[in-house]
Parts: structure tokens; C-alpha cells; sequence
């Protein structure tokens, strides 16, 4: 468990310092091992053309090997580079038909290009000098039937390559592997930070609004939330109505202090597009949270919708302090056993409210309320 713990939080950490590159890794080596698989499915039906027919291989393997290579490494940044950015600008607002319908386009526009390549610049390079058959030469029909080839290939893998996409999105960064081998299929302990961030005052915000601008109001919150989430190593568990999950492996949320930090980060990012909401909906959006942590159970549920689930009293316990901030009056409250946790911070303000009884639980919980925060992301 600890190994796939790692594996995570590197995932993790490396995605939030390195968003673009990690994405474009992603898709050039996908590719590059996509090509390999094409090279060597080509080289075995040649073997096996050449044993049903008699006719003698000759050629070598290894400039094919390095045309893969190059032409995953073209294809792969190419297509990581139109995605990223499409996906950050462009596809924030456009429906899922239109997207599939640009990628689609921009997959069929690379593909033209990777023939063009391979035709006129690698053929000679690479297949010539790796051909079983001297003296072979491809005409036009060849090259069609090689074009149809390669988009019915890189069709079927552009399936394999989204489907990890999405899974990463819904999941976060470094979270396939561990589900691929079976990590959550049974119960597993973690220590585990969990915030719940609530919309104060939402039901008067939802009459003020009506629905539909209730509905595109909280989409920007979530969207400005999510964006500050890879600088705080945060995960989204899930989103409930107006309300929103954030957990974090219990070491990466101590450290320099960015369980807290993330909270008054979020109330920057509202405040840096108070243009946006003053003129679009005529106010800023406030959030109060609770904060706890201890120990929790992730297991994978679920047969018609499969996900991730957590299960603890320590999710219990974060809700319900969260469900007093308007009692006190206050934005944020946090455990005082998550405080005590905490190193000293010379920017962090706490008032200590003292054991507080909270609904569903016997015994009282001392928490402290904490007004401020010193950002000063540390990565």
C-alpha cells in the first residue's frame, strides 16, 4: 500500500509543478508505445506472409524501431500540445459533441501529416533500409491502403488514449494504476485531510439568481477551485449540490501548512475575478469549510457507476464542522486535533473555540477557528 501511496503523490506532485508537460508526456509516450505495438504486429505478419509464401526476410529492425520512436514523440506532442491548450481555453465551454468533432479533425489533419513523413521524408531513412524484400517499392494504391490502415489504428488507440484521459480526470493524477491493480477493490486504510467547502447563504443566492444563473454561478466557483487545487497537492472527492470535497493524503496536506493555505487561496481566486461575478451576477461568492483528519477506508463501489469511496468517522467529523460556521459565525473551522498536528505559523490567526458538541457525535470536538493565512506557495 505504501509503494501505491508513493506512486500517487509523486503522480500528484509531479502533475501540479509540471501541468503541460506532464500531459504532452503522457500522450508522446502512449504514442511511442502504440508505434512499437504497430512495428512489431507489421514484422510478425511479414514473418508470417514470408513462412506461408517461402520468400526469404532480409532488413533490419532497428531503423524501424527508431521511426516508431520519432513518430510517436511528432504525433504524441503534437496532438498533448493542441489538446492542452484547447482544453484550457476553447473546450472550457463547449459541448462534448463539438469536441470530439475537433479532435477528431485535428487527429485525421496529424495523421495526413504522419503519412506525408512517412512518404517523403522517413521512407527513405528508415523502410527502405529495413524492407525484408529488396528492391520493393510502394505505388499509389500502397500508400492508400497504408493511410487506411494507420487511420483505423490510430482511430481505435485515440479511444484508448481518452479513455485514460478521462479517468484522470475523474479521478486525479496517478490514480489508474493503483485501480488496475486492484489496490481499491478491497478496503485500505489511509490517513486522510478532508474540507468540506459549502456556498454561504445559498439558498437566498438560489432565489436571487433563479436556477439557471444558480446553476452557471456555482460552475465558475468549481472552476476558480479547481484551478488553485494542483499548487495545494488538493484532490477533489466529490461535488455535492453547492458543495465541495477536498482531501488530501494526510502528509501532503500538513506540509508548509496547505490544507489551510488552500482555503484562502480559493478567497484570492474569487477576489482576482471579482470583475467577472460583480458584473455577471452583481456579488463575490463566499464559501465557509470545516477541516478534520484522521483515518479512513477507500474502497471502489459500485456496478452500473463505479467510484472511489471514502468511509470514516473522520469525513463524519469534517462535515459536521463545517455545519456550525454559521453558529460561530465564522469561514473556517478546522479539528483542534488537525491544528495541533500543524507546525507553528507566524501568519496563521487562530481562536480557539473550545469542545464543541456536534450533531451525531457523543463526544465533544475542540475546534479552533482560523481568520487568516500567509500564502506563500512552497512546492
Amino acid at each position: 500500500m505504501a509503494k501505491n501511496f508513493e506512486y500517487t503523490t509523486l503522480a500528484h506532485r509531479y502533475t501540479a509543478r509540471f501541468p503541460l508537460l506532464t500531459y504532452v508526456g503522457t500522450q508522446a509516450n502512449f504514442w511511442i508505445l502504440a508505434n512499437l505495438l504497430l512495428i512489431a504486429i507489421i514484422g510478425l505478419h511479414s514473418r508470417i506472409i514470408s513462412q506461408a509464401l517461402n520468400i526469404p526476410l532480409t532488413g533490419r529492425f532497428l531503423p524501424m524501431l527508431t521511426m516508431a520512436v520519432l513518430l510517436g514523440i511528432v504525433y504524441g506532442v503534437s496532438l498533448g500540445l493542441l489538446g492542452y491548450y484547447l482544453e484550457s481555453t476553447v473546450f472550457r465551454k463547449v459541448s462534448l459533441g463539438k469536441i470530439i468533432l475537433f479532435k477528431a479533425l485535428g487527429s485525421l489533419g496529424l495523421l495526413t501529416l504522419l503519412l506525408w513523413l512517412l512518404r517523403f521524408v522517413f521512407f527513405d531513412l528508415f523502410i527502405l533500409p529495413s524492407l525484408y524484400i529488396p528492391g520493393i517499392r510502394l505505388n499509389e494504391a500502397s500508400w492508400m491502403y497504408l493511410f487506411y490502415l494507420l487511420l483505423i489504428y490510430y482511430f481505435f488507440m485515440n479511444l484508448v488514449i481518452s479513455f485514460i484521459n478521462q479517468v484522470n480526470k475523474k479521478y486525479g493524477p496517478g490514480v489508474l494504476l493503483p485501480l488496475l491493480l486492484g489496490r481499491y477493490r478491497h478496503p485500505k486504510e489511509e490517513e486522510r485531510i478532508f474540507m468540506f467547502m459549502d456556498l454561504k447563504s445559498s439558498t437566498a443566492t438560489a432565489e436571487k439568481l433563479g436556477h439557471i444563473r444558480y446553476s452557471s454561478f456555482i460552475r465558475d466557483c468549481f472552476a476558480d477551485i479547481n484551478g488553485v487545487l494542483f499548487a495545494y497537492r488538493a484532490q477533489v472527492y466529490q461535488y455535492v449540490g453547492d458543495e465541495i470535497v477536498v482531501t488530501w493524503p494526510e502528509r501532503e496536506g500538513l506540509k508548509n501548512h496547505f490544507c489551510i493555505r488552500f482555503y484562502f487561496a480559493c478567497k484570492k481566486q474569487f477576489e482576482a475575478r471579482a470583475a467577472h461575478y460583480m458584473a455577471t451576477y452583481g456579488f463575490l461568492p463566499e464559501f465557509k469549510a470545516g477541516l478534520h483528519t484522521g483515518k479512513v477506508t477507500a474502497v471502489e463501489i459500485g456496478e452500473i457507476k463505479r467510484d472511489i469511496a471514502y468511509h470514516g468517522d473522520t469525513l463524519n467529523t469534517a462535515a459536521r464542522i463545517q455545519s456550525v460556521c454559521n453558529e460561530y459565525n465564522k469561514s473556517l473551522l478546522v479539528s483542534e486535533y488537525l491544528v495541533n498536528k500543524l507546525a507553528l505559523h507566524r501568519g496563521m490567526k487562530t481562536e480557539a473555540l473550545g469542545m464543541i458538541g456536534l450533531r451525531g457525535k457523543a463526544a465533544k470536538v475542540g475546534i479552533v477557528s482560523v481568520a487568516c493565512m500567509e500564502d506563500e506557495v512552497d512546492q
